[in-house]
């Protein structure tokens, strides 16, 4: 170990005091005194030296503090891979939170995000429309020529509610799952394609105070794996949407302290583990970016945006089949207008 004086010390007091790796300070009778030079091991240490006196061993003091956690990278868009131009399927998934909101706040923005990134199909959720609303929001929309399916909620109007936009005419749509208990809310929808299903979902918060947990465990999740296993018994799928689960602790930013908050509970994540992933699909970003932190939502009424304190709900999945076929899949964290932001998938033909 060794141990830094300062010409003006002769027999003084000496506090130490570590600051990364170089940065040394300290303070004789008072006066800040600096040094930058490699320092001991100690994070703190006490000394007495006497000019041309023997040095005497440092004395630890105080608690010595754990070793800090290492800190994962964050997601940003320059992790993406260079543009693929050759022919795909590219697929935009986005919770809008209110589609009308949406477009009165930026009107351009369906027609900026699908031209920046030369989408095929634009699946949305938490619309919050009805029926006799759809001819107006198409308008709005901005995408003339476009293919445009709708799940609107019956139960309760301005609630939920998904969509599926593409540049083709999908050969099939199928608005729900076929069980009346679930397809009232409009939660989702499917278009059928030649070679893969698209099933874009909102899947139900447990709630506050996790008074529908009961409900997604037992009714919905088991339902919607029954479903998705019908259609890939077909052809390949691609599950997207806002699928209201931070599936590991890398997923959500504080998770200790949301072990019981809806859409983190333990109960949700081993039903995703063992329903969705265990039952033949892959999350695509996270299997492109296994030690990243990337979040695509954040709470509006915290500010939790511009610190990046967020939770990542918004996925693809997609049958193992498909797994050679992915070659990018990524959130846009720069484009605004929810509190959620778009997620997307570049799937080689």
């Amino acid at each position: 170990m060794r141990l830094l004086s300062h010409p003006k010390v002769q027999t003084k007091m000496l506090y130490k005091l570590q600051i990364g790796d170089y940065a040394l300070q300290w303070r004789v009778h008072g006066q800040l005194t600096s040094c930058h030079a490699p320092l001991c091991t100690s994070s703190a240490e006490l000394c007495s030296e006497a000019e041309g006196a023997k040095q005497a061993p440092a004395k630890k003091r105080g608690r010595q503090k754990a070793p800090e956690q290492s800190v994962l990278p964050e997601y940003n868009v320059s992790m993406r891979p260079p543009l693929y131009d050759g022919p795909a399927m590219r697929v935009l998934s986005w919770n809008v939170a209110s589609l009308r909101a949406m477009l009165t706040k930026t009107p351009a923005a369906m027609k900026q995000l699908v031209d920046a990134e030369n989408a095929d199909v634009v699946c949305l959720q938490e619309t919050k429309m009805q029926d006799k609303a759809i001819e107006q929001m198409e308008a709005l929309v901005g995408l003339p020529g476009w293919h445009c399916a709708w799940n609107c909620s019956t139960a309760k109007k301005g609630y939920s509610g998904t969509a599926i936009l593409s540049k083709t005419k999908p050969l099939s749509i199928n608005h729900g799952m076929g069980k009346d208990e679930h397809d009232q809310e409009g939660r989702l929808i499917t278009a059928e394609f030649p070679t893969v299903y698209v099933v874009n979902a909102y899947i139900p918060n447990s709630g506050e105070g996790l008074k529908r947990l009961d409900y997604r465990l037992q009714q919905w999740d088991v339902h919607l794996a029954e479903y998705l296993q019908q259609l890939a018994a077909k052809k390949p799928v691609v599950l997207t949407g806002d699928l209201n689960c931070a599936h590991q602790e890398i997923d959500i930013h504080a998770p200790k302290k949301n072990l019981r908050s809806p859409g983190f509970t333990q109960e949700e994540r081993d039903s995703f583990s063992k329903l969705l992933i265990g039952g033949g699909f892959t999350d695509a970003w996270r299997r492109q970016h296994p030690d990243i932190t990337g979040y695509t939502y954040w709470n509006y009424r915290f500010n939790t945006r511009t610190s990046n304190r967020g939770w990542r709900l918004d996925y693809f999945l997609v049958s193992e089949t498909l797994l050679e076929q992915v070659y990018d899949c990524f959130h846009l964290t720069d484009f605004m207008g929810s509190d959620h932001c778009p997620v997307g998938l570049v799937l080689r033909s």
